[in-house]
């Protein structure tokens, strides 16, 4: 069924429908509304007409396609557009709802448009998805009403489409861009002084004003001053040390369930992955992963070749938390059997209580004597939001008491870490990516990788 009854066509029925109930009383309006009645027929007859006659080229008289990638990214706003075309002879009122999967559990995707005869528009709206998977989009549904507005007609193109959402590949791209443009300072990465010489030698090359004297090549100058050259002073220069192994180690245990925002803490760890991996490939650095909870999970062995990161991205994709306490001690057999050489370790897990950090920790500090180890774990915003508002009762007052008590928790997390030469990082999700980066920069300015 395509023909549809307009609001327009009810609110003219309705009024009819009244005046034929007055011409009960008033016999001399009878003749008018009679009128009324059949040109009313006549009108909803041809307003269907002018909808359904052919159009030009017997193709059909309004045509329209979505179009959005062959993948989504989990966590980030996903642009995607709407063609309509009126092929027409007239005008069109259009409404268009695009049947969107049902993850998104949203109800406002209606768009009303004019499009005039031969025109072509475009729809741009965005979806957000919060899950990782494949998500089913239905067709796309159009009501075209000619200016008389009684009836509606219905095209509907059956664009039937799975598309899988990926870990973010477009926070992944922005911060590609920014990198490459060295302008990651807009996204909350801090510029790190470089602190002392920790660098690979590159070449040597002339002095000029500016350069640290401390890089000065005096064997390289004195030869060049023997032979006359007019530019003899020369110093060392100095680039990154490169293919160092960095290691995203991923909780897939019950811990890293916690929503925030609308995404797990697993998910937020893996996008964060999918970024620091990237940048770790663009500072010529080698990238792996590690997945893990009550048993091994997924393993990529640090590599920069080419294809490397679609490998990681595929990995990242099928992963999924479990409902069962993380091991340790597993994590750290695997680690000991797969990782051979010293790397730096990113450890993304959450702890809420000393305790349960405590239990955990005979292991960490095994993997950091043989590695760079950094303990990331999460910041209860909500807790802190909680916090932060002005308590009005007593019984606020008592809430607040024990929230702050965690909060602490979580601080004393950090200092016990520091105690045994544990890195860590406490950090809010939304900011997990950016601070994650500042770590990892971190680190390499200061030589430890």
């Amino acid at each position: 069924m395509s023909l549809f009854l307009t609001s327009r066509f009810f609110q003219t029925l309705a009024a009819l429908t009244a005046g034929f109930t007055a011409a009960f009383f008033l016999p001399w309006l009878l003749g008018p509304m009679k009128i009324a009645l059949g040109l009313f027929v006549v009108l909803a007859l041809l307003d269907a007409l002018l909808l359904y006659a052919p159009a030009r080229g017997q193709t059909a008289p309004v045509f329209g396609r979505r179009v959005l990638g062959d993948k989504l990214a989990n966590g980030s706003d996903n642009d995607v557009q709407i063609y309509l075309e009126n092929r027409y002879r007239f005008a069109i009122q259009t409404e268009t709802i695009d049947e969107i999967p049902h993850q998104f559990q949203r109800r406002d995707v209606l768009f009303k448009t004019a499009i005039r005869p031969g025109e072509t528009q475009i729809i741009d709206y965005q979806l957000r998805p919060t899950k990782r998977g494949e998500y089913a989009f239905g067709a796309l549904n159009i009501y075209a009403a000619s200016p008389l507005g009684l009836v509606r007609r219905r095209f509907r193109y059956a664009q039937g489409k799975v598309v899988p959402v990926y870990p973010s590949f477009l926070q992944m791209r922005q911060y590609e861009l920014l990198a490459i443009h060295n302008r990651l300072t807009e996204v909350g990465v801090k510029r790190i002084r470089r602190v002392g010489h920790s660098m690979e030698f590159e070449q040597i090359r002339p002095y000029v004003p500016g350069d640290d004297p401390r890089s000065m090549n005096w064997k390289a100058t004195a030869r060049r001053a023997g032979t006359g050259a007019a530019d003899a002073l020369v110093v060392n220069h100095f680039q990154d040390e490169r293919a160092q192994q960095v290691y995203c180690l991923i909780d897939k245990g019950r811990v890293m369930r916690m929503p925030f925002d609308g995404l797990s803490l697993l998910d937020y760890a893996i996008n964060a992955t999918l970024v620091v991996s990237n940048i770790a490939l663009l500072k010529h650095d080698k990238a792996g992963l590690l997945t893990f909870s009550n048993r091994p999970g997924a393993a990529l062995a640090a590599d920069r070749r080419p294809g490397h990161l679609l490998k990681l991205l595929e990995i990242l994709y099928r992963q999924k938390t479990k409902y069962l306490e993380t091991d340790f001690e597993l994590l750290y057999a695997t680690v000991r059997a797969r990782i051979k050489q010293r790397s730096l370790l990113i450890l993304f897990t959450n702890f809420e209580t000393l305790h349960g950090m405590q239990r955990q920790l005979p292991y960490l500090r095994r993997l950091a004597k043989d590695h760079l180890l950094l303990v990331v774990f999460f910041e209860n915003t909500e807790l802190r939001a909680f916090l932060e508002t002005p308590a009005a009762t007593a019984e606020d007052v008592y809430n607040q008491t024990i929230a702050e008590k965690f909060a602490q928790e979580k601080r004393q997390i950090v200092l016990e870490l520091q105690r045994y030469g544990i890195y860590s990082l406490l950090t809010a999700p939304k900011d997990l990516t950016a601070n994650t980066i500042n770590k990892y920069l971190e680190f390499k300015a200061r030589g430890l990788i």
